[in-house]
């Protein structure tokens, strides 16, 4: 099917107000989980990745990362009138993460609220929600949160990637806003590369069938259509973001959409962290933020299993410098570490170990 008119445009013209990271300070070498699976000398592509401390879940995180957005503006709490959390780690199977979040926030009794779900995007699920209810005039502001403390199964190849982290969007009218959205479009199909059945612990994925008819082909498809929707070329753009499960998919996907190692750069940050999960496209584009300037446009293109992928298009105004001050940096999460050498640590701040 063709991408033409399905371009996604707000009412009214929207944009991203603020935004806030959180990365959590622990970290595990892959190489310490290598060599308990006998692994050692395996080249593994993750250098580490960050694992939650044992006061830690995906609302916490939330939580961080709302306030360092909103640390960033002058926004009444009335004003902000929906919370959108993207997880697929939440703390409760039957309860949501956000009325959390708003309830710390201080936006509570009246205020729309909900989880998003859709695997690994719905981070951006979240942001297009939140998108729709400021442009047609709903909501002055809307935040929009993608965060995970993604689980994986001990000796699993996910295990060297999947991380904990994510960030926070809080979306208003494109005249107070640091990136004005200039269009997005959603790619999407059944494809169940990657599942969690009811009461299991950790997800299953289809190894090599997780690539070509999963990731590339979605990726490639939302990022194309948005292109050829709004007449672009990748040389039209700074910045480009995508969703981050390895580095080698995300290398790929950039060369086969034109895109250069330098365009990717900033919000390449799979190699030190690890795979965020919903939280890692968001956290790319946070992290491109920090140092975008006025002008400069960005591709945002997420990925999740099941499967689909959301493109925006993204150009930044000159208000960014100042909101840009107030709050941490990801840069600053990333420098700020605790590394942690022993595996068992690992798999008890993890909660891998069950006891009845």
């Amino acid at each position: 099917m063709s991408a033409h008119g399905m371009l996604m445009r707000t009412e009214q013209p929207v944009g991203i107000a603020s935004y806030g990271a959180y990365v959590p300070r622990w970290r595990i070498r892959t190489e310490a989980i290598a060599a308990c699976w006998g692994w050692e000398g395996k080249r593994v592509p993750i250098r580490a990745k960050s694992v939650p401390g044992p006061d830690e879940d995906t609302a916490t995180m939330c939580i961080e990362a709302a306030q360092n957005a909103l640390r960033r503006v002058a926004v009444a709490p009335g004003q902000i009138r929906a919370v959108w959390v993207g997880t697929e780690s939440k703390p409760y199977a039957v309860k949501p993460t956000a009325t959390v979040v708003a309830e710390a926030l201080g936006l509570t009794p009246f205020i729309s609220a909900a989880d998003m779900e859709f695997a690994c995007k719905a981070g951006s699920e979240a942001m297009q929600t939140a998108m729709a209810y400021v442009g047609s005039g709903m909501a002055p502001y809307a935040l929009a949160i993608g965060m995970d403390t993604a689980q994986s199964r001990p000796g699993d190849s996910l295990e060297y990637t999947a991380a904990a982290g994510g960030a926070a969007f809080l979306f208003g009218r494109a005249e107070n806003a640091l990136a004005e959205v200039e269009g997005s479009l959603s790619f999407v199909t059944d494809t169940p590369d990657f599942f969690r059945h009811a009461h299991r612990h950790y997800p299953q994925h289809g190894q090599r069938f997780t690539g070509e008819v999963a990731y590339f082909y979605h990726s490639l498809e939302a990022a194309r259509g948005l292109l050829k929707e709004l007449g672009r070329e990748p040389k039209d753009y700074r910045w480009a973001v995508f969703h981050q499960p390895n580095p080698k998919f995300v290398r790929r996907l950039a060369q086969q959409l034109g895109f250069s190692q330098e365009q990717i750069e900033p919000g390449f940050l799979v190699p030190v962290i690890g795979n965020t999960y919903a939280g890692s496209s968001l956290l790319g584009l946070a992290a491109v933020l920090d140092i975008a300037e006025a002008g400069d446009r960005i591709l945002f293109t997420s990925y999740g299993s099941g499967a689909g992928s959301d493109a925006l298009s993204l150009v930044v105004t000159p208000r960014i410098g100042p909101i840009r001050a107030g709050a941490p940096r990801v840069r600053d999460y990333l420098e700020r570490k605790k590394e942690i050498g022993d595996y068992g640590l690992y798999l008890r701040l993890m909660k891998k170990i069950h006891r009845e």
